[in-house]
């Protein structure tokens, strides 16, 4: 079973966070935050990862440390259920539409940790969630994943379609990478036999 559990407390944000690598898109998300708990659910349904996020967050201040938390909880959470990495493909891309918005998102579970974060958000907030933080998220998703992932927006001039759109082929890039590879007989997936 390619699963996690992470409890994650700060004095910013308490978190209890459940990831199936192998389920069916369900989800359960609460985090203090309507726009994070759509997307995170976007992401669940899209990645046919089954999700549960519990968060009690300082959102009186702003959502940054809900939002950041999340993503390190996330992280975590994928480098706990696959482990070794054995027999996974490793790699995983996708080039999603979303209405006037294109996403283009490349992911390798490679073990070194990059972000390459191109897009303009033409508005500063959606609803009461700053843009802005979106990076964030994904930072704190790839420190803790050990992985590389580039999100480039290709066009788009509405907020929530660009990030809706991210969120939507992150997944789905993710999905192919973590997905067990028939012919890799569960090798890792690497000439150095670790990653």
């Amino acid at each position: 079973m390619r699963t996690s559990e992470i409890k994650r407390k700060t004095a910013e944000t308490d978190i209890e966070l459940t990831l199936d690598l192998d389920g069916g898109g369900k989800s359960s998300v609460d985090t203090g935050c309507g726009f994070l708990d759509h997307m995170l659910t976007l992401f669940a349904s899209h990645g046919r990862f089954d999700l549960t996020v519990k968060c009690k967050g300082d959102t009186y201040v702003d959502y940054h440390h809900t939002t950041e938390d999340i993503g390190i909880a996330l992280g975590k959470a994928f480098a706990d259920a696959l482990g070794d990495k054995r027999g996974i493909v490793r790699y995983g891309d996708m080039i999603l539409n979303m209405d006037e918005a294109v996403i283009m998102t490349s992911v390798d579970f490679s073990g070194r940790v990059y972000l390459g974060y191109f897009a303009s958000i033409p508005t500063e907030k959606v609803g009461d969630f700053d843009t802005e933080l979106v990076e964030e998220f994904w930072y704190g998703f790839v420190r803790n994943a050990g992985c590389s992932l580039h999100i480039r927006q290709l066009s788009g001039s509405n907020s929530h379609h660009i990030i809706e759109g991210m969120f939507k082929s992150a997944a789905r890039s993710l999905r192919k990478a973590v997905e067990i590879d028939p012919l890799a007989k569960g090798e890792i997936p690497s000439t150095k036999g670790v990653l």
